[in-house]
């Protein structure tokens, strides 16, 4: 059985072991569960959002859980790129599964900045570009719509030749058109979807219960969501990898992912609930492909829309009998 995916192809080709990986912001570095299970197993770590200068982060609470799911409001924390280069990036580059840095930024600018000082550096397989955070100040919603989406994603490849996977915001009014527009601009791989806006209140304090306001949800309860954001991308056909990512919490949701149309998927909230989540979810669908007779994950991906198509054009041909 060969597990292996292609997320980026030609001179910027990226392979994965197989197609589980872990969510930016769920996962730490990656540093952080070595002692809890063999990383190495993954097909990729994605990291925790970098910016160009350190970030203290949202003030606290900043994380509520609710009915199946979780509200964070993190506020991209994070060391700053300089010290992921000296300190993250040597450790990175001694282990066998790529990791893939996602960065994030308020500036057309500074994401070019970022990806200039990424470029090239040991440990550092990808870039992962984050346009939808929406839990810091000015919500990074550049994913929006398909004009300033387009503008960072072009910014990014002008300045890196490391493959570029753009992450995709829910609050998109059409993410069908997003996603054709940074694909136009050079993104080689998308990752859907980002968090949603949401808000939780405390009902004794009468106010917010994230310290910030509101925040990002993610778990269980947008997995549906964010499964028909990702059919509705695959369906439209771009040419370019999707990494599904919300609410995977076992192997059965990873499935639907990629029967959807999705090549991997990111596991991300479970971890805080079972940090061995992401490998148990890689064990159990190489179960699933071994029950089935399958050889590898790709005669998975968007089986689900083969059949869709099959019953279109077997309606449209009994309505043309039938006229």
């Amino acid at each position: 059985m060969d597990l292996r995916v292609r997320i980026a192809a030609g001179k910027r080709e990226l392979v994965l072991n197989n197609p589980v990986l872990t969510a930016s912001g769920c996962f730490g570095n990656g540093i952080e569960f070595l002692r809890v299970f063999d990383i190495q197993r993954l097909g990729g770590i994605v990291s925790k959002g970098i910016t160009l200068r350190p970030r203290v982060g949202n003030p606290q609470p900043r994380v509520v859980e609710t009915p199946a799911g979780m509200i964070n409001s993190i506020g991209l924390q994070n060391v700053g790129v300089e010290a992921v280069v000296r300190d993250l990036a040597p450790v990175w580059a001694t282990w066998s599964v790529p990791v893939i840095a996602n960065i994030a930024a308020e500036r057309v600018e500074d994401y070019a900045a970022l990806a200039r000082r990424l470029d090239g550096v040991p440990g550092i397989a990808a870039l992962e570009v984050n346009i939808s955070c929406p839990n810091v100040e000015n919500g990074l919603e550049f994913g929006c719509r398909p004009e300033p989406a387009a503008e960072v994603t072009r910014a990014v490849r002008q300045s890196t030749d490391l493959p570029v996977i753009v992450k995709l915001t829910p609050s998109a009014g059409d993410v069908v058109a997003v996603a054709a527009a940074v694909v136009e601009a050079g993104a080689d791989a998308l990752t859907i979807a980002n968090t949603f806006p949401a808000l939780s209140i405390d009902i004794r304090q009468r106010r917010p219960a994230l310290g910030w306001g509101s925040g990002g949800l993610s778990g269980p309860a947008i997995r549906p969501i964010v499964l028909k954001m990702v059919w509705d991308v695959a369906r439209a056909r771009l040419g370019v990898p999707i990494i599904g990512c919300g609410g995977i919490v076992t192997w059965q949701d990873a499935v639907e992912y990629l029967l959807a149309g999705a090549t991997a998927v990111q596991v991300g909230t479970a971890t805080f609930v079972n940090p061995r989540a992401p490998l148990e979810v890689l064990e159990g669908l190489e179960s699933f492909l071994r029950e089935q007779g399958l050889e590898s994950p790709a005669e998975l991906v968007g089986a689900a829309l083969e059949h869709e198509r099959a019953r279109k054009g077997g309606a449209r041909a009994y309505s043309g009998a039938e006229g």
